[in-house]
């Protein structure tokens, strides 16, 4: 335990506090002293014991006034992590979404492509048919045309 001096209403008074606390109890004291000397100027020396209650009263009220800005704050901050929640699954959901059109567009372009080929392979023998066909009819033409 560490023992500090401070200063609060002109008095001085020695307290104790855990290692390492010192400048953080100088600090509570300077800002209790500073709030509770505002209030004597502005009330005037209406005792001590009632100057310290109005201020202990005022700053429980400003505690209590941050206290609830902090639980608003937190509302706001998980309504807006539900919200990222509820946005993060829907864009989980379109992609899966899309990710099922890309498969089935790309089941339909390999279906296209098949028939692409077998189409191609049909017009090929045909052409190949047709071909042969008037090369027949030619050679059939060229032998009469030698009769005559």
């Amino acid at each position: 335990m560490a023992n500090v001096n401070i200063k609060f209403n002109n008095k001085d008074y020695l307290l104790s506090c855990d290692d390492g606390q010192e400048e953080s109890l100088k600090k509570l004291t300077k800002f209790l002293d500073k709030k509770y000397t505002e209030l004597k100027d502005k009330l005037g020396n209406i005792g001590e014991n009632k100057l310290l209650l109005i201020t202990t009263i005022q700053l429980i009220d400003d505690y209590f006034d941050l206290k609830q800005k902090v639980t608003n704050q937190k509302k706001k901050l998980d309504e807006i992590s539900n919200k990222f929640k509820e946005i993060r699954s829907l864009a989980i959901k379109y992609k899966d979404g899309k990710d099922i059109e890309i498969k089935n567009l790309n089941q339909e372009l390999d279906n296209f492509k098949k028939i692409i080929e077998k189409n191609n392979s049909l017009y090929e023998s045909m052409l190949d048919k047709t071909t042969q066909s008037l090369e027949k009819i030619i050679s059939n033409t060229e032998s009469l045309s030698k009769i005559q």
